[in-house]
């Protein structure tokens, strides 16, 4: 009777060794599928240029990102083009994703993490990397085709940072801001009725290292607002400035909006066109919990 129990232990070992073989050898082709769709989509992002007109950006988001996304970040994407991932200034550009590593959420989801390598004329076609924006990548199997749905950046690193505590925001700046200064000024709400002040805050202009009196450039300022201040301003019961339209939002937490003022570089100072890409780029973070 052992004779038969030991072959029947042979054949499920290796039955069993089998199997195992087979799921290894499927994840390992899953995790392949996998980086080479985050590849690929690395590859697309610097035909997307987040400053071109709305109506082109949107068939660009379409044209260039439809094989690699979901249906539904793909929809969001084209509902909010400027929050896509893409080329945002001529240089640097970003030219492809390095992986650093894919982790098994399930059999039908992976995580990514690595970087895009942004490029400048100087460092296409060497082997010196360009700046780096680390990346969180969400790929899944729909309808059996591996496709990204969610994509999110973190900060360039090394990136020239300006972190307000008081406020709750975080603002990335190009390497070419480094010795920035940080210059305290305030603005005044009118009332629309009768133009009385009704409100005040504060507003941070953020300053280059090249500006002085005699060479003035182009500050970036970021006005501050409660919630309540900036419904005023809504709701078109409080002017802000002497411009005809308010201010822009840049980002919100839960205590502030954080918006750029109306006509800010009306004179076109020196500097007001690097500014321009500056903002594009969506440099502003808010803190989930800032200090009250």
């Amino acid at each position: 009777m052992k004779k038969p129990v030991a072959i029947l232990l042979t054949v499920f070992l290796a039955v069993s060794l089998c199997g195992c073989g087979s799921g290894r050898a499927a994840n390992e082709d899953n995790v392949a599928a996998v980086q080479n769709v985050v590849t690929a989509f690395g590859e697309r992002l610097k035909e997307v240029s987040l400053l071109a007109p709305e109506e082109v950006l949107v068939e660009s988001i379409q044209n260039k990102y439809a094989d690699y996304v979901s249906e539904e970040l793909l929809a969001q994407w084209l509902a909010s083009p400027s929050e896509a991932p893409g080329r945002v200034v001529s240089s640097p550009w970003p030219e492809l994703i390095e992986i650093e590593d894919v982790t098994e959420l399930s059999l039908q989801s992976y995580q990514v993490t690595g970087a895009v390598i942004e490029f400048t004329s100087v460092e296409q076609g060497t082997e010196d990397a360009g700046a780096r924006r680390p990346i969180e990548v969400t790929v899944e199997k729909i309808d059996d085709q591996w496709r990204i749905t969610a994509f999110t950046f973190g900060d360039r690193e090394g990136a020239t940072v300006y972190h307000n505590d008081e406020y709750g925001f975080t603002f990335s700046l190009p390497d070419s801001w480094q010795g920035f200064s940080v210059v305290s000024a305030s603005w005044q709400g009118q009332s629309v009725e009768n133009g009385e002040i009704i409100a005040n805050g504060p507003q941070v202009l953020l300053r280059h290292p090249d500006w002085s009196a005699q060479a003035i450039r182009q500050d970036i300022p970021i006005m501050i607002f409660t919630h309540q201040q900036w419904q005023l301003v809504q709701d078109g019961q409080m002017s802000v400035g002497a411009a005809p339209i308010g201010p822009k939002e840049l980002a919100r937490n839960a205590m502030y909006v954080f918006a750029l003022p109306a006509r800010y570089n009306f004179s076109f100072p020196a500097g007001y066109e690097e500014v321009e890409e500056i903002l594009a780029g969506k440099p502003l973070v808010p803190d989930a919990a800032p200090t009250e």
